[in-house]
């Protein structure tokens, strides 16, 4: 039923005069290339079902086989032998004609087609190569680029869809292993790599969850009998508004809640999962290195090359083609270079309007009076509505980011369609990192440490006064932050894509209405023939859900974008590895219930990697060493909290053992300000030193390491600031040092597939000798024949003259 190739789909009526020309012009230019185009009206449309000859397939065939990137494994060792008799070649076409292709033949055990026949996958990919790449008569570039055909699409393949849907894209599969097998028949090798890598950072997230449920469950063990707690819950220390004008004076105690969930986040196994992690990423790609060797070894592609395949794609379409030549330019590259720097000064500048948002938001919130608990933590609201913000210009930027991606593409006019996906793709990756990332590096390193102090706050605009940390540390805000973009990201976009498919192809299955059949043999015999049933399967895969080429990138940058968050700051959210998990279990079988069953099907592509998404998560991983290692250094109080414990805390001089040796440490990290000070009142009025108890206080704390007389940096911080970046620099060589040793333990390719390569390719020189031999003692025999049959007529001769001459 699905025999052709490809179908090209256009207006029936409405078209211009220029436009029908074009299509038709188009149409005889596919039949000179011995196509065969059948033409098929339905409704308002007229069908080009596209059926490329055989021909094609045997050039594609001959020219994989002599070039460089013929992969020779186990299954081809077994064909070498037998090539001659079954006319198999080291991809696997048969070099027999279309004719001898339709009878019946042995089913091979992996794509279910004859064998020795030309699967499926790979004659949609050709043609649709062939369909790109074809020139009109007169020269000028195909039509597929142009808006002339309504349409373009492959057909899916009605047994092989149920199949897939049965063990792969149904949600009673969710914990069964993947078919990668049948998915790269069906769909091609880069989408199997695709859902392999999927599985693989799945299954390896199993471990770093239970290490981030361990890490919290610590936190939670302690959560009543910290002594950081305890000082903070029975304090009596009065602490300084936290804005302008409305905000009062207030109690540390009131925070109380507020320091137990900083605990929970902040604290010593912090540092050991922080690292854990940054592990982690590494094993996870050296170990992916090996998994992946093994699949595409078995499906024959290990020695693949993309250049090398577009070469002979081209010679197929055209055998007087001349080779797409690398350009480069440095105008135009100065010019891409150019336009990325300004759209990145856009989404920083975006970030400095969010914390703009987060400031003036506070303030409006602690001047309302109508909901007094929103009043009293006007700064956690106010950076949760942020959050949320940010989650909306992440999710608007990402439309601006594409647009601006591919024109940026266009400007540097890359020499094939691989080479734009990846600049795309780093492209479109780097504005998408840095608008997601953006807030975050402001909340981890610059909220609470640019904010002034008493007498001398920083204000935007010389107005608002920028934000501030609670005194048990501003780790807990970047948790706050990270948890709401998680959330509301793997939240929303499941609902998303989970009903927006499926609502677009409830309706279009409503205008996709089973066709009559109308012919003469359907109306004797009172049920569809196979070419009314043919007919009714190219409606129904037209009104599937259209797909575009870069759709394996939007599922490819989403989980990357995943595993950024997982990986970089998660020091301040190790319940991250959790939430993906979770998130990808969903995932998997979502995004192939839409490929499957929603959507049309994606033109099978060829490859062997993942491609420049792997060196985009090498650069992940080596960020979040940097990140984490900053978090941990900078931004939480690990490192005032060992200082405090070993050289100004109790314990500093080692005799006392009577009391904890964390006591006063909340203590220490406060400084005062007076109201005797002018500076002071020209920043707070005697109206808010007044208690919510109606006390009126003289001075109030604040978080920071200052001098109570002229407000200057003390001792201690200094010192702190020096213990801070020596813990950075240390972590990041001994995390980097572990990073290298990981990679050089685990190598690459597996022992046993290494052996496997190397018998393969000594069988195949054996072989290749074995031939060359064979040839050569059948030419010296042909030529030992002559030679003899040669010697034969000039004795023959010599005895006929011999004869005359005695006569």
């Amino acid at each position: 039923m699905e025999e052709y190739d490809y179908i090209l789909v256009a207006k029936k009526g409405r078209s211009s005069r220029e436009v029908k020309e074009e299509v038709l012009l188009f149409v005889e230019s596919l039949r000179e290339k011995n196509m065969e185009v059948t033409e098929i009206e339905l409704e308002d449309k007229v069908f080009y079902a596209v059926l490329a000859p055989s021909g094609v397939f045997e050039k594609y065939k001959y020219l994989l086989k002599v070039s460089d990137a013929c992969n020779w494994s186990e299954e081809q060792r077994v064909q070498i032998t037998t090539e001659t008799k079954t006319g198999t070649s080291c991809c696997g076409i048969t070099k027999s004609n279309r004719s001898d292709q339709q009878k019946v033949l042995p089913q091979s055990s992996e794509s279910g087609e004859p064998m020795g026949a030309v699967p499926k996958s790979t004659r949609i990919r050709i043609v649709h190569f062939l369909l790109e790449h074809s020139l009109l008569r007169n020269g000028e570039k195909g039509l597929i680029s142009k808006p002339v055909f309504k349409s373009m699409y492959c057909l899916h393949e009605k047994e092989k869809q149920k199949k897939l849907k049965c063990k792969w894209a149904h949600w009673k599969a969710m914990f069964e292993p993947q078919p990668f097998n049948d998915i790269r028949v069906y769909f091609g090798e880069k989408v199997a790599l695709y859902y392999l890598w999927l599985g693989w950072y799945t299954f390896l997230l199993l471990p770093a969850a239970i290490v981030g449920v361990i890490i919290f469950l610590y936190g939670l063990a302690f959560f009543r009998t910290s002594p950081l707690i305890q000082e903070v819950c029975e304090s009596d220390i009065i602490m300084c508004p936290r804005c302008d004008k409305r905000c009062e004076v207030w109690k540390l105690a009131d925070t109380c809640s507020y320091a137990k969930v900083s605990h929970l986040f902040d604290n010593e196994g912090t540092v050991a999962f922080a690292m854990f992690m940054a592990i982690w990423a590494t094993v996870f790609l050296e170990l992916w290195k090996r998994h992946r060797a093994k699949y595409v070894s078995e499906w024959n592609v290990f020695d693949w090359s993309e250049e090398e395949e577009e070469l002979i794609m081209e010679i197929v379409n055209d055998l007087e083609c001349k080779p797409k030549e690398f350009k480069y330019s440095y105008r135009r590259s100065a010019l891409v270079l150019s336009l990325t720097t300004l759209l990145l000064a856009v989404i920083i500048g975006l970030t400095q309007a969010l914390v703009m948002f987060r400031v003036v938001a506070r303030v409006l919130l602690a001047d309302q009076d109508s909901w007094p608990i929103i009043k009293q933590h006007a700064n956690i609201a106010a950076l949760v509505m942020g959050a949320a913000l940010h989650f909306l210009t992440m999710q608007v930027m990402k439309r601006v980011n594409r647009w601006m991606a591919f024109k940026l593409c266009d400007i540097e006019r890359c020499r094939s369609y691989a080479a734009t996906e990846r600049s795309f793709t780093v492209k479109m990756f780097t504005f998408q990192f840095c608008t997601g990332f953006s807030s975050l590096i402001y909340v981890a390193f610059f909220l609470g440490r640019i904010n002034g102090h008493p007498g001398d706050y920083t204000r935007i605009a010389g107005k608002w006064r920028l934000e501030e940390c609670h005194p048990s540390g501003c780790l807990t805000d970047l948790f706050i932050q990270m948890a709401v973009i998680l959330v509301l990201k793997q939240t929303l976009n499941n609902i998303v894509e989970f009903t927006i498919p499926r609502v677009q192809h409830c309706f279009t299955q409503t205008l996709a209405k089973t066709l009559e059949c109308s012919c003469d043999h359907c109306n004797a015999c009172e049920r569809s023939c196979d070419t009314c049933k043919r007919h009714d399967w190219i409606m129904k895969n037209y009104y599937l859900n259209d797909v575009h080429s870069f759709k394996l990138f939007d599922v490819y940058v989403d989980m990357v974008m995943q595993f950024s968050f997982t990986t970089i700051f998660v020091a301040a959210f190790p319940l991250a590895p959790l939430l993906a998990f979770i998130n990808n279990l969903f995932e998997i079988r979502g995004d192939a219930n839409r490929m499957v069953c929603l959507e049309r099907r994606l033109v099978p592509r060829k490859t062997n990697d993942i491609g420049i998404w792997m060196r985009v998560l090498e650069v992940i991983g080596v960020l979040a060493v940097m990140a984490n290692g900053l978090v941990i250094g900078i931004s939480s109080d690990f490192i005032p909290r060992l200082v405090y414990r070993y050289h100004y805390g109790p314990c500093a001089n080692g005799t006392v053992t009577n009391i904890d040796c964390m006591a006063g440490y909340i203590r220490s990290t406060l400084s005062v300000a007076h109201m005797s000070d002018q500076r002071v009142q020209r920043d707070f009025t005697l109206q808010q030193m007044v208690t919510p108890a109606g006390h009126n206080v003289t001075q109030c704390s604040y978080k920071d390491y200052r001098s109570s007389e002229d407000y200057s940096l003390t001792s201690q911080y200094w010192f702190i600031l020096a213990i801070r970046f020596a813990f950075v620099i240390l972590f990041e060589h001994v995390v980097v040092l572990c990073k290298f040793a990981v990679a050089w333990f685990i190598p690459d390719l597996p022992v046993t597939l290494r052996n496997s390569r190397l018998k393969d390719k000594m069988q195949r020189l054996k072989a290749e000798l074995s031939d060359w031999e064979e040839r050569r003692v059948q030419t010296h025999s042909a030529q030992d024949a002559e030679h003899t049959h040669t010697t034969q007529d000039i004795e023959q001769a010599h005895t006929t003259q011999d004869l005359h001459s005695e006569s």
